[in-house]
């Protein structure tokens, strides 16, 4: 039952504003859902019609019970009765209307009571099911009424009910403050682990700063040691050509070139750059060094390379980097080199070498 659909129908009618008198056919009904019975009452109770009576007819043996809870919840305004046929539901209906209607006249006033405690009995119940009325007023019979006990087992099963409410609702409150002080843990925890990895990226920080230090300084002490190295290995051969050059006896000049050969030995230097140093070499090496300080290691290398004319991909490849890392390096020695705007770093190691 659609309570949109009824009223655009009742609006159509032209019913609106004016008494409304509905018949039910429950001939086909054996059961309905128990959201089915809250949406049939909440529909007489929020749709605002003026309803006069309702009638339901043709109802099935075994549907009967609930059709009398149906009724039983009916607001007092609206008569609602139970007949046999459809003959029977449109003659009370006219009845009605006419001032003739006369449901209960014939009923002694036993069967009026019985069917008052009937009708109270299938309400109570039906407001405890349907509707959750925990708190609902249960009028009690007199204790000497023989629907006494039935009564009074419908409020004290309301108040067993209404026990079981407050310990669902205390239940429900408990399981909520025990999630809210599980997620204020997680959070705090969540906070402490973010600040602990925090501390330990700035950890990581120092360390990678002073590992960049202690490279540096290496690098430093690589090159200073790379250039002494080249200047001692000059120095070793210009006294070996004066060796050459001394009128001594030749035993005693091939051991004094053999021990000047063996300390002329560039290994180390070798080592640190990779490629095999010519004596050229090392003095390029030890000049360039002495003009330019704060050339690195890698820098020297790469200063060595250029001047031997490999080209930047060579280069790259020979000191493990790509070649865009390579075009970085090389535009950072072309500042450190002091070079013009127009000036090639090639040209100038060229004519630096030329000029030793």
């Amino acid at each position: 039952m659609e309570l949109g659909l009824f009223k655009t129908v009742v609006a159509d009618s032209g019913l609106d504003g004016k008494p409304i008198f509905l018949l039910s056919d429950l001939s086909n009904i054996n059961e309905i859902s128990y959201s089915y019975k809250k949406t049939i009452t909440n529909f007489i109770y929020s749709c605002n019609l003026k309803f006069r009576m309702i009638v339901f007819f043709n109802i099935a043996q075994n549907f009967r019970t609930m059709a009398e809870s149906i009724q039983a919840v009916m607001p007092d305004g609206v008569e609602t009765i139970i007949v046999n046929n459809y003959q029977e539901a449109i003659e009370n209906i006219i009845a009605f209307k006419a001032g003739t209607y006369r449901y209960s006249e014939l009923e002694s006033e036993a069967e009026r009571h019985e069917k008052a405690i009937k009708k109270h009995f299938l309400a109570t119940v039906a407001r405890i099911s349907w509707f959750n009325m925990l708190d609902q007023h249960i009028a009690l019979p007199s204790v000497h009424d023989k629907y006494y006990t039935f009564i009074k087992a419908i409020e004290a099963m309301q108040a067993d009910l209404r026990e079981k409410e407050k310990e669902k609702n205390m239940e429900l409150e408990h399981m909520k403050h025990e999630e809210e002080q599980k997620q204020t843990e997680m959070v705090v925890k969540l906070n402490a682990q973010i600040e602990l990895n925090k501390k330990a990226a700035r950890e990581h920080e120092k360390e990678i700063a002073a590992l960049k230090t202690r490279i540096a300084t290496q690098d430093m002490e690589l090159t200073r040691v790379s250039t002494a190295i080249a200047e001692k290995t000059m120095s070793l051969r210009n006294l070996l050509d004066k060796i050459y050059a001394l009128d001594i006896d030749t035993d005693v000049k091939r051991q004094m070139t053999d021990s000047c050969l063996s300390l002329i030995e560039t290994e180390t230097i070798e080592k640190r750059l990779n490629i095999e140093l010519t004596e050229s070499d090392s003095v390029f090496l030890s000049r360039l060094q002495k003009k330019h300080p704060h050339l690195n290691q890698r820098e020297l290398r790469i200063s060595l390379l250029v001047k031997l004319n490999y080209d930047t991909k060579e280069i790259a490849r020979s000191v493990g980097i790509s070649t865009r890392g390579m075009e970085s390096i090389r535009y950072r020695m072309h500042k450190k080199l002091g070079l013009g705007k127009h000036q090639s770093i090639k040209t100038y190691l060229s004519d630096l070498a030329a000029s030793f």
